[in-house]
């Protein structure tokens, strides 16, 4: 293997360094943080959130003001603001991040400056750990040694999806690390997110919170996707992050499909292409690059791809018809980047010892030069084991394949030496040309240019406050899944739930059912420890200070399973929220072995099943993430979907099952015996309610 050449042995003109230098100057300076906005300011958005309807407080960022009130001078201020209409609103307008249509030449220039070790450095995407980046420890330290050492083009964030509420205070930190990580690389970075349900966490950056991809089909409005992609760009953009892995433009039309389900829009094609390509003009429009995956197509599998090579066995006419059509619309809508899947896909590449990833059929035969996408080509994580156990033997080979396939960004390589060592012996030896090398280092540098990072790299911490999880925003990720519940099964007529003494539904929260054995709430999850059910079941007990609420995991069932079912038979009704949601650490763990790893693990499932045998005409099966538990429980009589287990999505149960709003979702997926209407092409316009409630 060739040796590895460091920075100080790279000949760079002293005209690329001086343009370097220059543009690191022009970055806005990083200085103290000013603290949040004045207390006037903070009354005006106050008020004006009280006279919006379904106002969700932003507690995370206005608990604060609670110990200014109590200047009496201040509540009187306040009260004066909230009664006087005569007073302007201040508007919290955004202004989009510009995107350049033309490259300005700097992306050519700077190719032109190039070695070879640096352009092949620009292929790769690292992982970029968040708690790494806490206090400047060893990893913080590692990751910033790989930039220099391989000069890396792109970090990919990977942030912990559950911590303590107060990790917010961490996210000014953050980005100040992200803008040093910047200004200490050679040539900008490309910071990319897995924000598949806006930025994540929100319990670290504050974000707005919004629920899976399969609430959006749900609710069935395009401007709601459109919304979805401009708040997650602009948020994105002012935490320095600049590319969303997302959208996932799979037709999920496998029930047993245990890593996609709530992360697709849905399963019909039309539908989950026409949100795909929305979300792309709204993110697109606001300054954020977007992706289109996992070409081509994940949807109709049984197996996840993070631990096994997963099959896909459409035949042509299925995949020109359902696969294909979202990745097509998706184009048109003009996204930046299509991420490949580690899937075999017989119909399209004979090769048994190929995935589409490293297929060339379909890579560059199929998606170039049939579909026509110019834009960047990013692989999965090459770490998977769907495709890294191909490459036991020559970890390296990996990424050389993948990229004479037809890919340009090389995303989180298992060794990221023995690739790097790899992708530099091709290109010498010839294996790989300079002009295919240039041809994606160049849509790459584009890429950077286009979002202004050749003149600016860095963010202006001082104006995080200002520009993320606004209450505006709030509001609409919350509309958002009020309107994706649906009511699925209603054979018992339970809904929505009333006092133990009468008739009367609960069309507010403060009515209240008063006696302790009139609710069971069961909460089945993955871990009794997660942050699964917590705020449903504050949300139940808000409105029913006397239900009883049971969590009940895999490793507690044995313990617990007698107590919910005496439990169920004193109750009036009984609610059993089940959170399934596909996730790679899912399928690592509870869902492992399991004979259905898409659905409820075996112990909680016999739970289920037992509180359904002898209480199913009371009790309301609430699917907090997969709706496709009627699949497994044919027995289920009262079904409402959340198609998430955001918090949003927990509240939004909750307002369901007590009357507080119209159930109007609609069904964006095929389940066996469901007794609401399907849906049609999703429409730009808010859709109808499945019916009047009393």
């Amino acid at each position: 293997m060739a040796s590895i050449e460091s920075p100080a042995s790279i000949g760079l003109g002293a005209g690329r360094r001086s343009s370097i230098a220059q543009a690191t100057r022009s970055g806005l300076r990083l200085g103290q943080w000013r603290g949040p906005r004045t207390p006037l300011v903070h009354v005006r958005l106050i008020r004006d959130s009280f006279h919006r309807e379904s106002f969700v407080p932003p507690i995370p960022q206005y608990a604060h003001v609670l110990s200014l009130l109590r200047n009496s001078a201040l509540l009187l201020v306040l009260l004066m603001f909230l009664q006087s209409p005569a007073l302007p609103r201040e508007q919290n307008k955004r202004v989009p991040v510009p995107r350049a249509e033309h490259d300005n030449g700097w992306a050519e220039q700077t190719l032109k400056t190039l070695s070879v070790e640096e352009k092949v450095g620009q292929l790769f995407m690292i992982r970029l750990r968040v708690d790494w980046l806490k206090a400047r420890g060893p990893g913080y330290q590692e990751l910033r040694n790989n930039i220099r050492k391989y000069h890396i083009g792109s970090l990919a964030m990977s942030v912990p999806t559950e911590g303590p509420s107060n990790a917010i205070n961490r996210r000014l930190e953050t980005v100040t690390l992200l803008n040093e990580l910047q200004q200490k690389s050679e040539l900008p970075l490309l910071i990319a997110g897995d924000f598949e349900r806006g930025v994540l966490p929100a319990h670290l950056f504050g974000t707005t919170i919004f629920p899976h991809a399969m609430a959006f089909g749900a609710a069935g409005n395009l401007k709601y996707a459109e919304e979805f992609g401009r708040i997650t760009a602009q948020e994105s953009r002012a935490l320095g992050v600049h590319w969303n892995l997302f959208p996932v433009a799979d037709v999920n039309s496998n029930p047993a499909n245990p890593i996609i389900g709530t992360r697709a829009f849905g399963g019909d094609a039309q539908q989950v292409g026409d949100l795909v390509a929305a979300y792309i003009r709204g993110a697109r429009a606001n300054g954020m690059l977007t992706t289109a995956k996992h070409f081509p197509g994940h949807g109709n599998t049984a197996t996840d791809s993070h631990l096994a090579v997963a099959m896909v066995d459409d035949d042509l006419q299925r995949l020109r018809a359902i696969d294909l059509p979202p990745f097509q619309k998706a184009i048109k809508a003009g996204v930046d980047a299509v991420m490949t899947a580690h899937v075999r896909v017989l119909a399209l590449d004979s090769d048994p010892g190929r995935v589409a990833t490293t297929s060339p059929a379909i890579v560059t035969g199929l998606l170039k030069n049939k579909l026509g996408f110019k834009g960047i080509v990013v692989t999965d994580g090459l770490d998977m084991a769907g495709l890294s156990r191909l490459y036991a033997k020559q970890p390296g080979r990996v990424a050389v394949d993948a990229f004479k396939a037809g890919n340009d960004v090389l995303t989180m390589p298992a060794n990221l030496d023995a690739c790097y060592r790899a992708m530099l012996e091709a290109v010498r030896t010839g294996e790989i040309t300079q002009e295919r090398l240039d041809a994606s280092v160049l849509k790459i540098l584009q890429a950077k240019s286009s979002l202004g990072l050749d003149k600016n790299r860095v963010v202006d911490v001082t104006a995080i406050p200002k520009l993320v999880g606004n209450p505006e925003n709030a509001i609409v990720g919350q509309r958002i899944s009020d309107a994706s519940v649906t009511l699925v099964r209603d054979k018992g007529n339970l809904l929505p739930l009333r006092t133990a003494g009468g008739d009367k539904a609960l069309p507010v929260a403060h009515q209240q059912i008063k006696h302790s054995s009139s609710l069971l709430l069961v909460i089945l999850c993955d871990s009794v420890r997660s942050e699964d059910g917590r705020v449903l079941a504050r949300q139940v007990r808000d409105r029913a200070p006397d239900a009883s609420v049971i969590y009940v995991d895999p490793r507690v069932e044995v313990a617990r399973s007698k107590g919910v079912l005496r439990a169920t038979d004193r109750a009036q009704h009984v609610v059993v929220a089940v959170y399934v949601v596909p996730s790679a650490a899912r399928m690592r763990t509870v869902a492992r072995g399991q004979k259905h790893s898409a659905s409820l693990p075996d112990s909680t499932s016999n739970l289920l099943n037992g509180i359904l045998s002898r209480a199913s005409e009371k009790t309301v099966v609430l699917a907090m993430g997969t709706p496709y538990l009627t699949e497994d429980f044919p027995a289920i009589q009262n079904y409402v979907c959340t198609f998430s287990n955001a918090r949003v999505s927990e509240i939004s149960a909750a307002k369901a099952l007590f009357g507080e709003i119209p159930i109007r979702g609609h069904l964006p997926v095929t389940l066996s015996n469901a007794t609401v209407p399907e849906p049609g092409p999703a429409q730009a316009v808010q859709p109808a309610s499945l019916r009047s409630r009393p």
